[in-house]
């Protein structure tokens, strides 16, 4: 307010008070800004779907082995619980795959 004032004194202009209404960066540093919040709002939403898909994946462990009806062996858990995140995570849908050799 006080630099303002001392330049608009001569013409008898009184500054009570200023504000900001607009305030733009260089396109390039906007441009750089734009990137850097964009890539923090993909990190935090993949965050938050793998944890979800963590719990989604130990819910349904739990719940095959609270019935006592399947038994999986070690082997068999890893590859359920490898799929199960890969169609949980995955960007794009997951493609369904017949292993003929198993």
């Amino acid at each position: 307010r006080e630099k303002l004032q001392e330049r608009v004194a001569v013409a008898g202009v009184v500054v009570d008070e200023t504000k900001l209404s607009h305030l733009a960066y260089a396109p390039e540093i906007a441009g750089a800004m734009l990137r850097r919040q964009q890539a923090q709002a993909v990190v935090s939403a993949r965050r938050i779907i793998t944890e979800n898909a963590v719990k989604m994946v130990e819910t349904a462990l739990e719940q095959i082995a609270g019935t006592g009806k399947i038994k999986l062996s070690e082997e068999a858990k890893g590859k359920l619980v490898s799929n199960l995140l890969v169609a949980l995570v995955a960007e794009r849908d997951a493609q369904p795959i017949i292993d003929l050799n198993p």
